[in-house]
């Protein structure tokens, strides 16, 4: 039964690592969908970023309460689960708390220190379920969350409440076992929590125990490789690619836009010619902005990926608030359905096969789009340093510069700026009357 045991715990190990490097592999596709930009620069800084932004969650910090509470389930997940390779160690090799002997009373003191964690978070996760479905607030009852994203979110914390709570009945009857001096469970010493849960089982007969231990100790194994495979379909992938959104984020000042250098120079060629280049570089561009994904840059997808669906961009967007059409969160998980999408048909034909669909009009409207005021909240807010700004610009600047769609009065200071150089109706020549007028009075 051992060697069975050992047998199928490898090839479940197997198949659920297996499984995950596909649908990580799939969503790297999808990714680089966009097109290339290279971000090599000011790598000390983007350490810095790792550190502070994805792994010290930084942002949340503004927030005591719910950033303590955000930060005992992130510290959960990272270091319980070092627990994990133990567990993986004693699957592969047959054996039972392998590393308590070299450990020793360190060991005590991991699992000690774990037990109070998964307690931690077990009533943090009681409390988010509240926040969400009790409490209600506006964040999280928005329409943007309809269907799927608002099952995923409950989903994930029933998912640890159940995970922490298996953890907690494997080290109590294990513990409920030592005590009756079962064979094949030593004597570890006694855990917190467990510790106290202990005596309640002392009366249940060692083979109920022994089956109790495994099975939870199996669903605990098993739970874990679950959720692993359950990220790629969750908006909980941030917790992986926080990492690399933190360290590729752009490093520009806040609220600088990324303009277009051909634009620029026609600008100065009209207004300030001694400033402008004597020759051009580069090939000209065949699109001005985005229509679809494949316009956007790798970067804005990464970010789609990376959005943890929090609304705080929404919560602080003075276009959501007024009750515009414009949501920061959906447009990062609209642009991350499409990106999907496209990867499908591509999984599906071999290559991208046009759908007759796009980003821009059949996932995000014009209407979205032309509420934004580019103020940077959304950029400010965001936890994990996403930019649904740089999309928005982006879809923005196709609508205008390629399908000339734009409202009346944006095109009246378009026109004018190219005859005037200026937003008002006057030639340069008469700019300067008013003084003339004002003399005279």
């Amino acid at each position: 039964m051992l060697i069975l045991q050992q047998i199928l715990f490898v090839l479940f190990t197997a198949f659920s690592i297996w499984f995950f490097a596909k649908n990580i592999a799939r969503i790297r596709r999808n990714i680089n969908l966009g097109y290339d930009e290279e971000i090599k620069d000011r790598p000390v800084e983007r350490w810095k970023n790792v550190l502070l932004l994805a792994l010290g969650q930084k942002k949340m910090f503004r927030y005591p309460l719910v950033a303590f509470m955000h930060f005992v389930i992130y510290l959960g997940f990272i270091i319980i689960n070092i627990e994990v390779l133990e567990i993986v160690l004693d699957g592969i090799f047959g054996t039972h708390r392998m590393f308590a002997e070299p450990l020793g009373s360190f060991y005590t003191f991991l699992i000690n220190a774990f037990e109070w964690l998964a307690v931690g978070v077990i009533a943090v996760c009681i409390a988010f379920l509240a926040r969400r479905n009790l409490i209600k607030l506006r964040r999280f009852i928005s329409k943007d969350l309809d269907g799927w994203p608002r099952s995923d979110g409950n989903i994930i914390l029933i998912f640890e409440i159940v995970l922490m709570s298996l953890f907690l009945t494997m080290n109590s009857t294990d513990r409920a076992l030592q005590l009756q001096g079962y064979a094949g469970y030593p004597d570890v010493g006694s855990f917190f929590f467990s510790g106290l849960l202990a005596p309640f089982l002392a009366n249940i007969d060692s083979g109920t125990l022994v089956i109790i231990e495994r099975v939870a100790w199996w669903l605990h194994i098993a739970g874990i490789f679950v959720f692993l495979n359950y990220l790629p379909y969750s908006k909980h992938l941030h917790i992986i690619f926080a990492f690399p959104n933190a360290y590729y984020a752009r490093l520009m000042s806040p609220g600088k836009m990324r303009n277009l250098p051909a634009v620029q120079n026609e600008v100065l060629y009209a207004m300030q010619p001694e400033l402008a280049p004597a020759e051009t570089s580069g090939e000209p561009l065949n699109k001005f902005g985005a229509k679809d994904v494949n316009d956007l840059s790798w970067r804005s997808i990464l970010d789609a990926y990376s959005c943890t669906e929090c609304g705080r961009c929404s919560a602080a967007c003075p276009a959501t608030i007024t009750g515009k059409k414009l949501s920061p969160r959906k447009i990062m998980m609209d642009t991350r359905d499409r990106a999907a999408d496209m990867g499908q048909i591509i999984e599906k034909n071999g290559s991208f096969v046009d759908d007759g669909k796009t980003l821009l009009h059949d996932y995000i409207s014009v209407e979205e789009l032309r509420a934004c005021t580019t103020c940077n909240a959304c950029v400010q807010e965001c936890p994990v340093g996403i930019n649904p700004l740089d999309i928005i610009l982006q879809l923005r600047r196709y609508l205008v510069m390629e399908e000339s769609n734009a409202p009346q009065e944006w095109n009246g200071m378009f026109s004018n700026v190219e005859n005037n150089f200026a937003p008002w109706k006057f030639s340069p020549d008469d700019r300067d009357n008013w003084v003339v007028e004002m003399r005279n009075q």
